[in-house]
C-alpha cells in the first residue's frame, strides 16, 4: 500500500466539472471549499500547486453562451474573459486565509526541455516564498490545444509534477475515481482502489470526454498517470465533489484510484 501521509510537494488538478455548475456557472460553495481545504494543507507545510480548468468554462458564462464553441477565435475570447474571472476568484478566496497565489500559464511548447528550465525555476521559487502557484494551459494563444477533442490540462498537470519534482499528482473528476467500465453507463460498475501497473487493459476501460463545459476524460487522465508515475510520481483520481476528502485521502483513507509510480525516483523499478 502506498503511503500518502508523507507526501509534501503535492499537485492538484481541478477539471470545469469541479469548479462550475451544469449551468457553467461558478459553483461557489466547492471552489470556497476547495480553496480552504487547499490553504489549511498548505499552513499544514505541504506545498500546493494548483493546475486549475476553468477558463473557458467560465468565459462562456461570462459571455452568455450555452455552448462551447466551435470556432477557435471564440475559444480564444472565452478563454480570456474567463482567465480573469478565474485568478480574481482564486486570489480574493485564497487571500481570505492569507495566502498569496501566482498566476502561471504555459503552452506545449513552453515545455519543451530546453524551454521549461525557466517553468521549474520560476514554480520552485514561488512555493520556497510560500505562494501557490496556479497553472493553466494559455488558452488564449494555444490554439493547438483548444482545437483538440479531449483536453490537455489533465497532461498539462502531469508535465507539471514532474517538472515540479512533486511528491504525489491528485487529479479530481466528476467520478470517484477509476472504474473497470463506465460508471455513468454501468450501474454495476467496479470501483479500482489501486492500479499497479497501467496496461492495455486499463486503457481500455477508460471512457471519452466529460461535460458538455469540460473538455477532458478519463483517457487523458489515465495518461496523465502514466507520465507522472514514468518519473516516480505517484497519482490519485478521485471525486472533487467534496475537495475536504482531500484530508482523508493524505490521512490514507480509501479515497479515489491510486496509481502506483512504475518508477521510484531513483530509477528503480516499482
Amino acid at each position: 500500500m502506498i503511503d500518502l501521509k508523507d507526501k509534501k510537494r503535492i499537485v492538484v488538478k481541478v477539471g470545469t466539472s469541479t469548479l462550475t455548475h451544469g449551468t457553467g456557472r461558478l459553483n461557489i460553495r466547492r471552489v470556497e471549499a476547495l480553496v480552504k481545504t487547499l490553504a489549511d494543507l498548505q499552513n499544514s507545510g505541504k506545498e500546493i500547486i494548483l493546475v486549475s480548468s476553468g477558463s473557458v468554462g467560465l468565459g462562456m458564462a461570462k459571455l452568455g453562451l450555452v455552448e462551447r464553441p466551435e470556432d477557435t477565435p471564440t475559444k480564444q475570447a472565452c478563454a480570456a474573459v474567463g482567465q480573469c474571472e478565474l485568478m480574481y476568484m482564486y486570489d480574493k478566496q485564497f487571500s481570505e486565509y492569507s495566502i498569496t497565489v501566482a498566476q502561471v500559464l504555459l503552452t506545449k511548447y513552453i515545455l519543451l526541455e530546453d524551454r521549461r528550465v525557466n517553468v521549474e525555476k520560476a514554480i520552485k521559487r514561488l512555493l520556497a516564498q510560500g505562494v501557490i502557484p496556479i497553472v493553466n494551459e494559455n488558452d488564449t494563444v494555444a490554439i493547438d490545444e483548444l482545437e483538440l477533442k479531449v483536453g490537455e490540462n489533465d497532461s498539462l498537470a502531469a508535465m507539471v509534477a514532474v517538472i515540479a519534482q512533486a511528491d504525489l499528482l491528485v487529479m479530481m473528476s466528476d467520478i470517484e475515481g477509476f472504474y473497470d467500465r463506465d460508471p455513468h453507463q454501468f450501474e454495476d460498475a467496479r470501483l479500482i482502489p489501486i492500479v499497479e501497473k497501467i496496461d492495455k487493459s486499463v486503457k481500455k476501460s477508460a471512457g471519452g470526454a466529460g461535460t458538455a463545459f469540460g473538455t477532458g476524460g478519463m483517457r487523458t487522465k489515465i495518461h496523465a498517470a502514466e507520465l507522472a508515475g514514468e518519473q516516480g510520481i505517484d497519482t490519485v483520481i478521485m471525486s472533487g465533489n467534496d475537495p475536504a476528502k482531500l484530508y482523508d485521502l493524505l490521512d490514507n483513507k480509501p479515497i479515489g484510484t491510486i496509481f502506483v509510480a512504475s518508477k521510484r525516483l531513483d530509477g528503480k523499478e516499482a
